[in-house]
């Protein structure tokens, strides 16, 4: 559903508008209805349509109770998420509080990831983007056994 790289404004109240392209299917998919939470491996916020993240909350759920592990992916992805609905205008309100932690200012990028987007501060995307980039050669001579099988 999301993919590409785009740059955004938020405006003195913390809202930024959704890419046009993307108002409507997520009209259909969650009636505008998404959850912002931390990334677990970036500083940015991720961002699921309701129905992807229900599927999250449903695998934590069944996670061990008594596991260290899994309690800290809990309290990180479940403390940190928050319900923000597009207005008519197709802005979200993205809390003051995550704005913090991810950084975002004036300008975010938003980057697609298919199931979800991430916000990102635009410096902090830039220096991500440049240190992957520098890496690619590395990434496609020595691939992850869950990359082996990707056709570029």
């Amino acid at each position: 559903m999301f993919r590409g790289d785009y740059s955004l404004n938020v405006d003195a109240k913390g809202r930024m508008a959704i890419p046009t392209r993307y108002r409507e299917r997520l009209q259909d998919a969650c009636g505008g209805s998404l959850v912002l939470t931390i990334s677990l491996t970036e500083r940015c916020l991720a961002a699921y349509p309701f129905p992807e993240w229900q599927r999250i909350e449903d695998h934590i759920r069944g996670l061990p109770a008594f596991d260290e592990k899994a309690q800290a992916i809990s309290h990180l992805l479940i403390g940190h998420a928050a319900e923000c609905d597009m207005d008519a205008q197709g802005r979200v309100l993205i809390p003051q509080g995550l704005r913090e932690w991810a950084q975002l200012d004036k300008r975010v990028h938003m980057i697609g990831q298919v199931n979800k987007f991430e916000l990102w501060n635009e410096g902090v995307w830039g220096a991500r983007r440049e240190e992957l980039l520098g890496k690619t050669a590395d990434l496609l001579s020595e691939p992850s056994e869950a990359l082996k099988h990707l056709v570029l």
